[in-house]
């Protein structure tokens, strides 16, 4: 009866369940998983609420693109023509209409690995194959590109990468930019950069150009205010396209087709836009601010890897140590939350990942209790 996109277990793994029984028994949780701001004890500027208040948000006026005050704005902060810009409900539905754009059923997309694991869910629900490319720890986490040809088919259609990666939070650098440039011209491939986290360097800035990539293939750029201003609830995100000038053309006209059947950007938030924007520098600059004390304290009592950028930090753990076991074991008897690596898709065992927005005091509790654990724990 049942659609075969959806074949996933709807059963609770063990991790899961022993979450929910702590939850509904009213137990301690230190949480050091938390991915949303506005759980995060952030200070948010009042003037959020009243932005939404603008009168035109009463009228409908729909455009497949945007409404062209709020496509101004982002491409102001882009750096790009308004014109290359389009207004979506989030990140996850510009991946859905770029799935539709690029792919027919079957056809298959690059994906990084280690990363975001919900790339799997957005492409199968498109019918469209997720094929992993290995990102390698050498000193900084980079691109392996042998990976990245061994997974090309005739049927891949394009490369995803996440910038900078999450969880790893590493950029993608110059040299590796040259050489999906030359990867894409030699195969036809295009190109979507998820930039969420661009905005979050940690030690120094860290632009992006991809010229040598949109010089012969399409290239897309995705944003979005759950991130960038810390308002996942405002449910707007954007993509920004680059590339040759007939494929550009080509593209956004198949792309106004597409977002023309959904319309799916609410007006209100259009129409804060704007002002949306503006009031996120000073909650990105708080989100900044924990992040950064938190992974100093964290580098003070012990040796995450490095990361350039984002919200998260990971700790290898020592070898042979099973993070299953001690990620069950920290939630069930010391009631701290993490998540293993095998969340994230890392090709080996002895990770765990840790997010660098949790309250400090919680965060610092929990990484006490982590490492007081990991102190009685041998490996096997």
């Amino acid at each position: 009866m049942f659609s075969r996109r959806l074949r996933w277990p709807l059963e609770r793994n063990e991790y899961s369940r022993l979450l929910a029984a702590r939850r509904t028994a009213g137990l301690e949780i230190l949480d050091l998983t938390e991915s949303n701001p506005t759980r995060a004890g952030i200070a948010y500027p009042p003037a959020i609420l009243s932005a939404l208040g603008d009168p035109r948000g009463l009228t409908y006026e729909p455009d497949p693109w945007g409404l062209p005050h709020a496509r101004a704005a982002v491409a102001a902060l882009e750096g790009t023509a308004p014109g290359r810009v389009m207004l979506t409900a989030s990140t996850s539905e510009s991946y859905a209409y770029l799935f539709k754009l690029l792919c027919n059923p079957g056809d298959r997309v690059l994906v990084p690995r280690p990363s975001y694991p919900l790339f799997e869910f957005l492409a199968r629900l498109e019918n469209v194959e997720v094929a992993p490319y290995s990102l390698r720890y050498r000193e900084r986490w980079e691109m392996d590109f042998d990976s990245l040809r061994e997974r090309l088919t005739p049927r891949t259609r394009a490369i995803l990468l996440v910038n900078p990666n999450n969880p790893t939070g590493s950029y993608v650098r110059p040299g590796e930019i040259e050489q999906l440039g030359r990867l894409c011209s030699q195969h036809d491939l295009a190109v979507v950069s998820d930039e969420v986290f661009h905005a979050y360097a940690i030690g120094g800035a860290a632009r992006t150009a991809w010229e040598p990539v949109a010089a012969a293939a399409l290239v897309v750029r995705l944003n979005g205010l759950s991130k960038l201003a810390g308002l996942p609830q405002m449910k707007a995100g954007w993509m920004v396209l680059d590339g040759p000038p007939e494929l550009l053309r080509e593209a956004s006209d198949r792309l106004e087709l597409i977002a023309d059947t959904y319309l799916s950007v609410s007006a209100p938030v259009q129409h804060a836009l704007p002002q949306l924007l503006r009031l996120g520098d000073d909650t990105r600059r708080r989100i900044l601010d924990r992040v950064r004390e938190n992974l100093r304290f964290l580098r003070g009592v012990c040796r995450p890897l490095p990361v350039e950028g984002g919200w998260y930090a990971i700790l290898q753990l020592p070898e042979g140590l099973d993070e299953h076991a001690l990620v069950l074991d920290l939630l069930g008897q010391d009631g701290v939350l993490t998540q293993p690596g095998y969340f994230y898709d890392f090709e080996t065992d002895g990770f765990l990942v840790l997010s660098l927005l949790t309250q400090p005091a919680e965060f610092r509790e929990g990484i006490a209790r982590l490492l007081r654990r990991l102190s009685r724990m041998r490996p096997a």
